[in-house]
């Protein structure tokens, strides 16, 4: 501001104080009244530095604040590393400036901005805002810009060490898109692996690097994986022919949804034998599966998903073989351990349930199977070879042992379970001659068995006899009552 919007301060008394609200009052339009009235502080400072007066304005500053600063000299209100500025401000030439000083306060440091101005007599009017607020938020920028340094120097030491984890890694890794499935990053194992430069392999279609032979399932395994979590690595093969086994997981970068894709090589040390081996395996009539030492299920041919009833291999990798084979209570664990005593098991008769009945269900398509172990302590496995079983004389039809077997299990189960065991086989055999005798008479059956039609019908369903379900055994019931040659077709 310009010295001479402050010539009328001349006309001020020369000697005396000066009231500096009259002053505001009496020339209300004047700049220095529109001064007077924004400023925090005012004072008015002899010749010699003492100060005659201290008007407080209406801002932040407290007149507790400043309380005895009046008769004090002006440069000793100041901290040590500002005393020379009000030194200068009171040798101010006659084109003002404002200057910043810290000041002794109360209670804390009071950071003050002062322009002075000449009145006669050589007496100043000193001019101050607070600028408290302005250095507190000046303090909460720089706290800021120094969080936002160290946050950028965590993010870029991170993705350094991203970085390099994913250009050092043994295994091939890509990034695709999900939707068009074109690679956008691929680490130096995958660029040696696809034998490409990463100008070359970037925007590229994925599935263009695969062999032609694997190309159509590859297109099929990527849009699931874009559609679900992936349970299993899937198997691949590249162009140039080296076998992986490829795992996936979806996330989400610039709303888009990429795919993580990891290959880690398959060990194929005999291909001429292993490959014939496992084609061969799938391509059997006979149910095939293979579990691990704790009999939860690694593998299974074709055929046995079509015993129990599952469209993907995949639903079967880490189910319990108890989920789908054997009795509930006695079968399972009989096989279990003469395998685990001997090592092969061969022809052991019991039934195979679908994947999507009840697992803890007691009927089932009857089979036989034949079981062996292999492998070392650490990693054993057991192969069962299942197909359906064949009727004979030494086994009723959908029993879970043959009679030859109920005395195999003395020693090995309980006497409880081989009790129960015999008592289902002889109850069975008892039904099934009944019916035999009145020609499928049901309700014939129960009066020579000396049971109820109800007991009776439950206990044909409970053994899978006569397709008769629970739904319908009061149809059944009178439909057998009032049949007019007391036969039933059963």
């Amino acid at each position: 501001m310009d010295a001479r919007n402050y010539n009328h301060i001349s006309a001020l008394p020369s000697d005396g104080a000066i009231d500096l609200a009259a002053l505001v009052a009496s020339r209300p339009d004047s700049a220095l009244a529109a001064l007077l009235a924004a400023a925090d502080l005012v004072l008015v400072v002899a010749a010699n530095g003492r100060i005659d007066q201290v008007h407080v304005g209406s801002g932040d500053i407290e007149p507790g604040e400043v309380a005895g600063w009046e008769g004090m000299d002006w440069h000793e209100t100041a901290l040590a590393d500002s005393q020379n500025k009000i030194d200068a401000l009171m040798n101010e030439a006659i084109a003002p400036r404002w200057r910043e000083a810290n000041h002794h306060g109360s209670t804390n440091e009071l950071p003050l901005k002062w322009l002075t101005l000449p009145l006669p007599g050589n007496r100043r009017l000193a001019i101050a805002r607070d600028q408290r607020a302005a250095a507190s938020l000046q303090q909460r920028l720089v706290r800021a810009q120094q969080a936002m340094e160290r946050d950028s120097m965590r993010l870029r030491q991170l993705e350094t060490r991203h970085r390099l984890l994913f250009d050092t890694a043994a295994e091939p890794i890509f990034i695709i898109d999900a939707a068009s499935r074109r690679v956008l990053e691929a680490n130096a194992a995958a660029r040696r692996a696809t034998g490409l430069a990463a100008q070359a392999l970037t925007g590229q279609n994925f599935a263009a690097l695969v062999h032609p032979d694997d190309h159509d399932g590859t297109i099929a395994t990527l849009g699931a994986l874009a559609a679900s979590d992936q349970r299993h690595p899937a198997r691949l093969r590249l162009a140039s022919g080296q076998f992986f086994a490829m795992s996936a997981s979806l996330f989400r970068q610039d709303r888009d949804n990429r795919l993580l894709i990891r290959l880690a090589p398959l060990d194929l040390a005999a291909p001429a034998e292993s490959e014939p081996l496992a084609e061969a395996m799938e391509r059997m009539p006979d149910a095939f599966v293979l579990t691990d030492d704790n009999f939860d299920i690694i593998a299974g041919n074709g055929a046995f998903l079509d015993l129990v009833g599952l469209a993907r291999a995949a639903d079967l990798v880490g189910q319990p073989i108890s989920r789908y084979l054997g009795r509930p209570g006695i079968d399972l664990g009989v096989l279990t351990t003469a395998l685990r005593d001997h090592g092969t098991v061969r022809g052991f008769a019991t039934i195979v349930r679908s994947g999507s009945g009840d697992p803890a269900a007691s009927d089932g398509e009857p089979v036989e199977v034949s079981a062996v172990s292999s492998g070392e302590a650490e990693q054993l496995r057991h192969g069962f070879s299942i197909r359906p079983a064949v009727r004979d004389a030494s086994q009723a039809p959908g029993t879970s042992l043959p009679m030859s077997q109920l005395t195999d299990l003395v020693g090995r189960v309980s006497l409880k379970d081989i009790v129960r065991e015999s008592t289902d086989l002889i109850e069975r055999l008892c039904i099934e001659a009944a019916l035999n005798y009145t020609d499928d008479n049901r309700a014939s059956a129960a009066e020579i068995l000396g049971l109820s039609r109800q007991s009776l019908y439950s206990k044909l369903h409970r053994h899978g006899l006569g397709n008769l379900g629970l739904a319908n055994l009061g149809d059944t019931d009178s439909s057998n009552d009032n049949s007019s040659d007391g036969h039933s077709t059963g």
